[in-house]
């Protein structure tokens, strides 16, 4: 018997998680002391091989806790799991990570908002965490595909790693262990139920380096895996919404009380879109240094901070909708 086979005889017996497991191990000394005080019958020894036949024909990998490839951030949580089956790609689980979660109702501008942060996370090298769920899930691994690369996304279920859920999210599984990997703590085969879906929070939480909650209500599963980090000391951010729709009630709450940072757009988080911005507002504040109360013509103006008036006339756009300027007698003043 092999120590993959004797480990999950332990993991996969009742009542028996990583904090028994430990304990047990303890109080016996070794793997063939602990199964031998189990009194296993054959039949639940067989179900156990069959998992692992299983596994091997679907080239399911099992990543126990003290393997290299095991998720570093994970090994920090109390009570991790002893064991992971992984599908797919399992150098993903090294990369550098994301959480993203939200509602499974969430609106259209809210999932192109949370594909777009994940197709830029990606874009840095970020492995994109969420759960596949429909909405926002979705919508995170979606993005992170978006991006050039093979390591670009996480999906944890709450499932085995083989069982597909939602099944509308099918051809998003396949494209996902293409080009990532699914990741789960269940039993293969195992269907998920209601109780395992809490914990499989847990675990979208203590993956990855910070999380980021977009649309979701104040009871919401995206909520507890909210609280997980928080729990975690994990940073969170939180996307805001408008205060009438149930969905912002979750992240304006966490932003209020101070428990999330505001997340406005990618350039929260990379400091070349950062640098970016600022050069672009650098360059938008010399427009503003030109003009005052005399009109200054767009030729003039393209002169002065050394640009073509065709440079120049999207930006003149962009602040005379802010506001900022206005037009009078064939040029631009301040407003």
């Amino acid at each position: 018997m092999d120590d993959l086979l004797k480990k999950l005889l332990i993991l996969r017996s009742p009542k028996i998680g990583p904090v028994k497991y430990n304990a047990l191990l303890e109080q016996y000394g070794d793997l063939d002391a602990v199964i031998d005080s189990l009194n296993l019958t054959e039949y639940f020894i067989d179900s156990v091989k069959r998992e692992i036949d299983m596994a091997n024909e679907l080239d399911i990998k099992y990543v126990f806790e003290n393997d290299s490839c095991y998720p570093a951030e994970l090994l920090r949580i109390k009570n991790h799991p002893i064991v992971i089956s992984v599908r797919g790609n399992i150098k993903t689980l090294q990369k550098k990570k994301v959480s993203i979660v939200g509602t499974r109702h969430s609106t259209a501008a809210g999932m192109n908002f949370v594909s777009d942060l994940a197709q830029s996370f990606a874009a840095h090298n970020y492995a994109v965490v969420s759960g596949m769920a429909m909405g926002t899930d979705a919508a995170a691994h979606i993005g992170a595909l978006k991006s050039n690369g093979d390591t670009q996304t996480i999906a944890v279920l709450a499932g085995g790693t083989d069982y597909i859920w939602p099944i509308e999210n099918e051809s998003l599984y396949y494209e996902i262990i293409e080009r990532g990997c699914v990741i789960s703590e269940m039993p293969v085969g195992l269907k998920p139920v209601a109780t395992n879906f809490v914990q499989r929070n847990r675990w979208v939480a203590g993956m990855a380096e910070c999380l980021i909650i977009s649309e979701a209500d104040l009871k919401s599963g995206s909520m507890t895996t909210a609280r997980f980090a928080i729990d975690y000391k994990k940073p969170v951010f939180a996307v805001p919404g408008h205060p009438s729709d149930a969905r912002s009630a979750g992240p304006n709450s966490l932003i209020k009380n101070c428990l999330a940072t505001l997340c406005m757009s990618s350039t929260d988080f990379f400091d070349d879109e950062n640098k970016k911005d600022k050069k672009n507002n650098t360059y938008k504040n010399d427009i503003l240094d030109k003009l005052g109360m005399i009109p200054v013509s767009e030729s003039v103006l393209a002169n002065l901070v050394k640009k073509t008036v065709s440079e120049i006339k999207a930006d003149l756009v962009v602040l005379e909708l802010q506001g900022l300027i206005r037009k009078q007698d064939g040029g631009y003043v301040l407003n």
